[in-house]
């Protein structure tokens, strides 16, 4: 069952996925209406799932589900990977491509490819302040406060 992504608790487990290319306005709007009734019907071994999701900076999509309420196992996380590969296939995306790291730049996204990353601290594109999306959060607490780290923070530090 679908509920606001605020009113999750912190222990509820997230899943980031990145699209290769910002969605037009369209897609967002068809992914959140795709995306609200997948939560609505989600289920492991029959019991719903409390489940949540978020589409943010036309990029990003965060699909989160409450653990204490029932826990999502295999087959469960299996249809909600299912469902993102709906989307990648009706808008032609990709949002299992690791070659793309994401910041925030003048808090504006801004996407650099992982071979060029090097060169990019090099000429002071990327320094250690600048925020870095970090998608391996896996809880609603670790997301709110640290999805975005000073890339210091996170394993480019080696870069500085």
């Amino acid at each position: 069952m679908f509920i606001p992504f605020n009113q999750l608790p912190k222990t509820a487990r997230v899943w980031t996925y990145q699209a290769d290319r910002n969605l037009a306005l369209v897609e967002k709007e068809w992914i959140t209406d795709s995306l609200t009734s997948f939560c609505n019907e989600w289920v492991a071994h029959g019991a719903g799932l409390k489940s949540s999701f978020q589409v943010l900076h036309e990029r990003f999509i965060i699909i989160a589900v409450d653990e204490g309420h029932n826990r999502a196992t295999g087959c469960s996380i299996d249809s909600s990977v299912n469902q993102i590969k709906i989307i990648e296939q009706k808008f032609r995306l990709n949002f299992m491509d690791r070659t793309q790291v994401a910041f925030l730049i003048e808090n504006e996204l801004f996407i650099e490819k992982l071979s060029k990353l090097k060169s990019s601290v090099a000429n002071g594109i990327i320094g250690p302040d600048t925020k870095i999306f970090n998608n391996l959060v896996v809880t609603v607490g670790d997301f709110d406060s640290h999805w975005t780290i000073p890339a210091s923070e996170s394993w480019l530090k080696r870069y500085f």
